[in-house]
């Protein structure tokens, strides 16, 4: 399974590590749920085509909403200048790495350019039991992996929202990828290639987000979220 080339994410997020993430052998296991924790909270999960702007919208959406919390991926390359383990990633050895994709600890991993990254399942259940709202930032390989994931469970099939976000034409998104400067020609067109390929898988997402400004695409989103607390399945009953 492949997955678009990682950026540094710079987003604030909480530096406490989910118990067991740095234990080998995890079972998935997460904490116990506080009191008074939200009844249903959500897993917004956010995909889409290299250059479409996921994560700055991710960026966006956590400064706009502090009760959210990002899942922390684990990652088996060299922490670079600046990164925290527990913070940017959960930095692990391969045979660590390897340990926990045999437990079936990830909801998805893959390799990329000879690294491998993943998200535990502990990392996202340990926050949804805090009752905070978890926001994953991931491919469409990714994404098709932790949807089979929720149907299997039901705790990740409540709380999941899928939305994929993509510029309106192949057009627009190259431009945006000529305009970032960090990639060769040859590169683009590969990107463009990937990119019509996974535009294509859209209608396996809950929501569609046509790209616009950044504020506007913030204001969708945060639509999408708030329409889905709302759902009669996950709101607080009135009292009678």
């Amino acid at each position: 399974m492949s997955r678009q080339r990682p950026v540094k994410d710079k987003m604030k997020v909480e530096a406490q590590k989910p118990p067991g993430a740095p234990k080998p052998g995890d079972g998935g296991k997460a904490e116990a749920p506080m009191k008074n924790a939200t009844i249903s909270p959500l897993l917004v999960l956010l995909s889409a085509p290299s250059g479409g702007g996921k994560t700055t919208l991710c960026q966006q959406l956590l400064s706009a909403r502090p009760d959210m919390a990002r899942a922390i991926t684990c990652t088996t390359r060299e922490p670079r200048a600046g990164e925290k383990d527990g913070v940017d990633y959960y930095f692990l050895d391969a045979d660590s790495f390897l340990t926990r994709v045999q437990a079936g600890n990830f909801l998805e991993h893959a390799k990329v350019y000879g690294h491998s990254y993943g998200t535990l399942k502990s990392e996202v259940l340990g926050k949804l039991r805090q009752g905070k709202d978890v926001l994953l930032n991931v491919d469409v390989q990714g994404a098709a992996a932790i949807r089979a994931r929720a149907e299997e469970e039901a705790e990740l099939k409540r709380a999941l929202v899928s939305v994929f976000l993509t510029p309106p034409s192949l057009a627009v998104l190259e431009t945006r990828l000529k305009k970032r400067g960090t990639d060769s020609t040859a590169a683009i067109q590969k990107r463009l290639s990937e990119a019509r390929q996974e535009i294509a898988r859209w209608k396996n997402f809950d929501y569609l987000l046509i790209s616009d400004t950044i504020s506007e695409d913030l204001r969708r989103m945060q639509a999408v979220i708030e329409a889905e607390k709302m759902r009669s399945a996950r709101a607080v009953p009135p009292e009678l």
